[in-house]
């Protein structure tokens, strides 16, 4: 019976790993804004906070390339069941925690197997028939995180009206939900698995990786990257009110409108404009000069420039990060291709423990130093990918992909 019910294609498999994602981020957007509310009943100073965030990338830093090797081998699919069973199981366990070692727990359980975005990523990769098609995919990806970005903080603001726990008790479920939907309707697409010894050493791909000078250029842009966003999001709404005197309130509708941008960026202009007219190589080297600008306009203490820069930067944030995935796996052999989507993820963990301890460094020098030192950051990688890039090409692995029956 159990067998019937699998073969039995009732939901779209891409439906299943955008509702993955979609989870994924909604908890993300739950937690900003309740988070510090919640964490206070536990009277616990505020640093406590930001080591909630930083303990969840650590150990993501740590899992994801080994998830992303184990995924070469055995496949797509029981990765992305183990990791959306440890996300479901470490969200209920910091709702329903008495104390603060619980809450800590709860992060670390969902950080170990945090694989769901980075093998969600892989799977439409398998699936995707070109070029064109893989970045499409990833904007799919790309969108769903812009819509759970905008639905989060509001979802997350009115469950915790009702009670400060429930927010974290829905994901919990939901991701419970997909974790069975999965395990029931979601199909191998990873036919081009390797017989490598898979290493628990966690540094081992990054090393890896890091000997292979042909991509090394593509990989530091893209930790440089992750630092520039995340040092600048650290103080963000220190920022405003600081600068401008904005309330909370005026923080999570400017959080919503670069939700509405990355949406609407990712669903409709990636397609019908960005692919459509421009190589992706082109985009992801010269889109950085009006992303390096941006941020640098966002430093200048005018309420008119800071939301321009927040606009352009929403914008060039959403399309670079679906291209410059896209043009980095490019490189990637078919059978390493989990590993090598494990490592950006790792980078980009790395770059979210990074980002906020230069952000708020520089921030206690001045206030508007985070966002110059964002655009100077950005700078740095558009020189760096410019010198670089001609020198290597991708190689051309997509073929038409063959889903495997359950």
């Amino acid at each position: 019976m159990l067998k019937n019910i699998k073969n039995q294609k009732i939901i779209s498999p891409k439906a299943i790993i955008l509702f993955t994602v979609f989870l994924d981020v909604l908890g993300i957007g739950l937690i900003i804004p309740i988070l510090p509310f919640y964490v206070e009943s536990f009277d616990v100073p505020d640093f406590v906070i930001t080591m909630l965030f930083a303990t969840f990338s650590l150990f993501a830093f740590f899992s994801a390339p080994i998830l992303g090797m184990i995924s070469d081998r055995v496949g797509r699919r029981p990765v992305l069941i183990i990791s959306l069973a440890s996300s479901a199981f470490g969200w209920l366990i910091f709702a329903f925690s008495k104390t603060i070692f619980g809450l800590f727990l709860g992060r670390i359980i969902d950080g170990s197997a945090a694989g769901n975005i980075s093998t969600a990523q892989n799977y439409l990769v398998d699936i995707s028939k070109d070029e064109k098609d893989r970045t499409k995919n990833l904007g799919l990806i790309g969108a769903v995180f812009g819509i759970s970005f905008v639905i989060g903080p509001l979802v997350g603001g009115v469950l915790s009206g009702i009670n400060m726990k429930l927010p974290f008790i829905i994901v919990g479920l939901m991701a419970s939900i997909n974790t069975v939907l999965a395990y029931f309707f979601l199909p191998e697409t990873n036919n081009n698995r390797n017989n490598k010894k898979i290493s628990l050493n966690p540094f081992s791909p990054i090393i890896k990786a890091f000997k292979n000078k042909n991509i090394l250029p593509l990989y530091l842009s893209w930790l440089l990257f992750g630092i520039a966003i995340s040092l600048n999001q650290s103080v963000f709404a220190l920022y405003i009110g600081k600068v401008f005197s904005w309330t909370v309130v005026a923080s999570g509708f400017l959080m919503t409108l670069v939700g509405i941008i990355i949406s609407l960026n990712q669903a409709f202009f990636l397609r019908k404009v960005w692919l459509k007219y421009f190589k992706e190589s082109s985009l992801m080297i010269y889109l950085l000069i009006p992303f390096a600008i941006g941020y640098i306009v966002m430093s200048i203490p005018f309420k008119f420039a800071f939301i321009f820069g927040l606009i352009v930067t929403a914008f060039c944030n959403s399309t670079l990060r679906v291209v410059m995935n896209s043009q980095i796996i490019g490189f990637s052999n078919k059978n390493e291709q989990g590993e090598m989507m494990g490592i950006l993820s790792s980078l980009m963990s790395l770059s979210m423990i990074l980002g906020p301890i230069v952000g708020g460094t520089v921030y206690e020098i001045h206030s508007s130093l985070p966002f110059v030192s964002a655009g100077i950051i950005i700078f740095i990688t558009f020189i760096f990918i410019f010198k670089a890039y001609k020198k290597i090409k991708p190689r051309a692995h997509i073929e038409t992909p063959q889903v495997e029956a359950i």
